[in-house]
Parts: structure tokens; C-alpha cells; sequence
């Protein structure tokens, strides 16, 4: 019993590592993007594709990855996801411009999506049929990746003050380094699927043109016009490519995205609780980045320094959602989660240019605690929902979904803050007042939704 529980206790520090290290770049260079603006010479527009290349890949390649891992093993695919991430964020290190730096962070991305889908497969494997057990690990495996979430902000300004914003990036080489060591030396490989599957093409295209489609217009929306032919032209080339996804789906031989998944309890509303979360959570940090520094005028440390309390909030809700959840169910903690999180943002729709740190810490605390609360009961609810050999695909699902949705409030709410510090001091307002309606309708969904009860 101890040796399974050493075992199991290995396998969860590894697979969480991963979802440490694909987590941490996507907020870790938030607190960068002033410096990042000077020293490249690069606008909001280009500060927003800095931060969704890597949210973009990583969202349209997630199905990809967990079809990958369904057929050639998890294990392998998460391996290749460090050695992929750690050579794209070399090449991030070095970016001698806005645009290389984008390439470079679209291929972090796609290391990210072959991290995270397969590091949930494992960990899901390594549980069995324990549901109360499978729920306490994803709880604890999705507790590191949030405080990984929370700490980014905090350790890119120390690293920013140091050693300068390249450093941000050039700091994953070494996590890398230990995250392969960690799941070839502790992490038992889990079984393919008996269901032979290909990789869907088609369905992998439709699905990038879609969303880089949307998430490029609303970027270019505010500096060019809703009329403009790249703005209208995205917004169309998402319709039809969107369209042209779901019929891809429904018709494939193997699809990339099984549509029978939506048609299982809990998996939908899961999914759809995933990406009102996400949507509101990144793309408030990213415009809190620029308020913090551009409006307030923080310092680099002193803005990530005012991260700091997200991080125990993270930890502790995160733990105390997964002893919930295996105790009653997801439904109750994802409720409450949304609601104490709408509390928090609600909490920062009076920001102004002269607003203090003690106005926004209740919020700071509040924010975190709802999101961890809520997440890992949503995690677990979606895992619950289909068969084991299918978890990677469906943990990629979840994934994609929720990065979809950070990709697009990055974009849209970026937009709302373009323009300098007075347009930056009513978008958050705005920003905040989006995020607090989004939140409050994730509680509706979940109560109505999700089934009561352990899963």
C-alpha cells in the first residue's frame, strides 16, 4: 500500500511539473510586456499576438496532442512536449523582433499542447477507478498548475528585474531538463487506445483558420474598424471555417474531436464552465498588467510582487476543492467557485488612476480563490464523463476549449484597454464588469447542468 502510494505520489509531481511549466508562460510574461513593448518596439496589438501565439497553438493543437498520445502512448508525447517547449523558448530567448518572438511562442504552444492532455492522461491512468482518489489527485495536479498561474506574474518580475525580460523564457530550459528525468525515471507509461486512430487533418485546419480568424480580428478590431477587410474578413474566415470544423467532425472516419462527448452528462457544461473561466481570468490579467505599471506607474517588481497573494489563494482552494468534489461532486464547488470569483471581480469595476493596492486585495484574494475552488471539480467532471482510454482526448478538449476562451478575452479585452493610460484605466472597468456577468452565468450553468453527486 505505501509502495502505490509512493508511486502514486511520484507520478503526480511529474505530470504536475509539466503542467507547471506550460502554465507558467502563460502568465509569466505578462509582467514583461512593458519591457518587451521598449526594447522591440512593439504595440498593444503586437503585446496581445506575444501573448495569444502561444495561447493560439496551444489551444488548436491540444486535440491534436491528445490524439497523439491516445495512439502512440502518453508518456512519449509528453516527453516530446519538453524537448519541443524547451527549444522554442531558447528560441524566444533570442528573438531579435516582435515577429520572431511570436513564432517562437506559437511553437511553445504546441510543446504546451502535448504536455498538458498527456501529463491528465497519466495521472488519470496511475489513479484507476478510485474516483475519490482520481478527484484528490487532479485536485493537487491542478493546485500546482494554478499556483504556477499565480507565481508567474510574480517570478517574471524578479527574473525581468535581474536578468532582463529574454530571461522569462531562457528559465524553462533547465524545468525542461527535470521534467524529462522526472516521467522517464517515476511515470508508468499508460495504455494506447484499442480504438486505432488517425491524425484528422482536415479537421486540425479548420480548427486553426477558425479561431486564429476570430482571435485575429478582434486584436485588429479596435486599431482598424469593424468595416476593415482584415477585420470582417477574420470574422468570416471563422464562421466558415468554424462551420466547416463541425462538419468535418461529424462525417470523419477518426475525428479529432468526437462529437458523441458533447452528448455525455457533465461534459458539455464542463467544458463551456472551462472557457467563461478562462476568458475571464487571462484576459484580466492582462489588462491588470498594463494598469498596474502603465496607469499606476509600478515598477516592474512592485507590479509582480501585487500578484503574490493569488498564489496561496490558488493553493489552498485547489486542495480543498478536490476533497470536496470527491466527497459530494462537482456541482456544488464549481457553483460556488463562479460566484466567489464574480464577487472578486466585481470588486474591481470602480478602478481608477488613483486607486490603491489595498482597493484591489480583496479582489486579489477573492479571484483565486473562486477560480481554484471551482477548477478541479470541473476537471474532474469532465474526466468522469468518458471512458479512461479516452481521457486524453477528452482532458484536451477541456483544454482547448478553455485556451480558446483565453485567447479571445486576451483579445477582446486588450482591445478595450488600447490607447494609452486613460483608455487602460476604463478598460478594466469595462473588462471587470464582462468578467463578473461571465462568472455569474458559469454558476447558473453549473447548477442547472452538472449532476449531483459523486461522479
Amino acid at each position: 500500500m505505501r509502495t502505490h502510494a509512493r508511486d502514486l505520489l511520484w507520478t503526480v509531481t511529474a505530470t504536475s511539473f509539466g503542467f507547471v511549466v506550460a502554465q507558467l508562460d502563460v502568465t509569466i510574461v505578462n509582467v514583461a510586456l512593458p519591457s518587451i513593448a521598449s526594447d522591440l518596439g512593439a504595440g498593444v496589438a503586437a503585446l496581445q499576438w506575444v501573448v495569444d501565439g502561444y495561447t493560439l497553438a496551444f489551444a488548436v493543437l491540444l486535440l491534436s496532442a491528445g490524439v497523439l498520445g491516445d495512439r502512440y502512448g502518453s508518456k512519449r508525447a509528453y516527453q516530446c512536449g519538453f524537448l519541443l517547449f524547451g527549444a522554442a523558448s531558447a528560441a524566444c530567448g533570442l528573438a531579435p523582433h516582435a515577429a520572431a518572438l511570436v513564432a517562437a511562442r506559437a511553437v511553445q504552444g504546441a510543446g504546451a499542447a502535448l504536455l498538458v492532455p498527456n501529463s491528465l492522461a497519466l495521472l488519470n491512468h496511475a489513479t484507476g477507478h478510485a474516483s475519490d482518489v482520481r478527484a484528490r489527485a487532479v485536485g493537487q495536479w491542478t493546485a500546482a498548475g494554478a499556483i504556477s498561474i499565480a507565481a508567474g506574474p510574480v517570478l517574471g518580475s524578479l527574473l525581468l528585474t535581474a536578468f532582463g525580460w529574454r530571461s522569462i523564457f531562457l528559465v524553462n530550459l533547465p524545468l525542461c531538463a527535470i521534467g524529462v528525468w522526472l516521467v522517464g525515471a517515476h511515470v508508468p507509461p499508460a495504455p494506447k487506445s484499442n480504438t486505432p486512430r488517425g491524425l484528422d487533418v482536415p479537421g486540425q485546419i479548420f480548427a486553426v483558420l477558425a479561431l486564429t480568424g476570430m482571435t485575429g480580428a478582434v486584436i485588429e478590431w479596435r486599431p482598424l474598424g469593424a468595416s476593415h477587410p482584415v477585420v470582417a474578413g477574420g470574422m468570416l474566415l471563422a464562421l466558415v471555417a468554424g462551420a466547416a470544423f463541425v462538419w468535418t467532425e461529424a462525417h470523419a472516419r477518426t475525428p479529432m474531436l468526437p462529437l458523441r462527448f458533447f452528448r455525455r452528462p457533465n461534459f458539455t457544461p464542463a467544458v463551456a464552465f472551462g472557457v467563461l473561466v478562462n476568458f475571464t481570468y487571462y484576459g484580466m490579467i492582462f489588462v491588470l498588467s498594463l494598469y498596474l505599471q502603465q496607469a499606476l506607474g509600478y515598477s516592474v517588481l512592485r507590479a509582480g510582487l501585487a500578484y503574490l497573494p493569488l498564489t496561496g489563494s490558488f493553493f489552498v482552494s485547489n486542495l480543498l476543492s478536490g476533497r470536496v468534489a470527491a466527497r459530494v461532486g462537482s456541482r456544488l464547488p464549481m457553483t460556488v467557485g463562479a460566484l466567489v470569483g464574480a464577487l472578486g471581480y466585481v470588486l474591481l469595476v470602480r478602478l481608477d488612476a488613483t486607486s490603491s493596492y489595498g482597493e484591489m486585495l480583496p479582489a486579489f484574494l477573492l479571484i483565486p480563490s473562486g477560480m481554484g475552488f471551482a477548477v478541479p471539480a470541473m476537471t474532474t467532471a469532465t474526466l468522469a464523463s468518458v471512458d479512461r482510454e479516452w481521457s486524453g482526448t477528452a482532458s484536451a478538449v477541456l483544454n482547448a476549449a478553455r485556451q480558446a476562451g483565453a485567447a479571445i478575452g486576451v483579445a477582446l479585452f486588450g482591445a478595450l484597454v488600447a490607447g494609452g493610460p486613460a483608455h487602460i484605466v476604463t478598460g478594466v472597468g469595462r473588462a471587470a464588469l464582462i468578467s463578473t456577468a461571465m462568472l455569474l452565468l458559469g454558476s447558473a450553468l453549473a447548477w442547472t447542468s452538472i449532476r449531483a453527486g459523486r461522479h
